[in-house]
């Protein structure tokens, strides 16, 4: 059994913004010399995502309109209320609405590695959402298996 952990870093341009990175985790599984197991995905961070769906343009933008309409931003959050809250950082944004959208999104995912590949269907990709941008964000890979 191999183990092999590695960072994706991702530097988001957008407030809401969906990125591509499949082709990151490929490349991983690929350095670590994995043939068959699973590769674990974790953002590190509160206010982002990781799934797995479609890569079409119009449907990510469905995604964020539809997220962004259940958990407006500015709606009265009390994570929002920052001269209420007790040792905040010095740069906290007005953010409780992106919190919320990663909880109901996820912010991992457990893929399989067969012959070297990672396994998706036809349609699918390996997707970060970015909820609280710009910003410079890490997903965590650890890729287990047989070599």
């Amino acid at each position: 059994m191999r183990f092999h952990y590695e960072e994706i870093g991702i530097a988001t341009a957008k407030n809401f913004a969906i990125y591509d990175i499949t082709e990151k985790v490929q490349s991983a599984i690929e350095t670590s010399g994995i043939m068959n197991g699973i590769v674990i995905l974790s953002s590190k961070h509160t206010t982002c995502a990781v799934c797995v769906n479609e890569n079409e343009e119009r449907l990510l933008e469905d995604i964020r309109l539809f997220f962004l309409n259940l958990a407006p931003p500015g709606s009265g959050y009390l994570h929002n209320d920052l001269h209420l809250r007790k040792n905040i950082p010095p740069d906290e944004p007005e953010n409780a609405h992106a919190h919320i959208i990663a909880m109901m999104l996820g912010n991992s995912e457990s893929l399989s590695v067969h012959d070297g590949m990672l396994m998706l269907g036809n349609y699918q990709s390996v997707l970060f959402i970015e909820l609280d941008g710009p910003r410079n964000r890490y997903v965590s890979m650890m890729i287990n298996g047989s070599i």
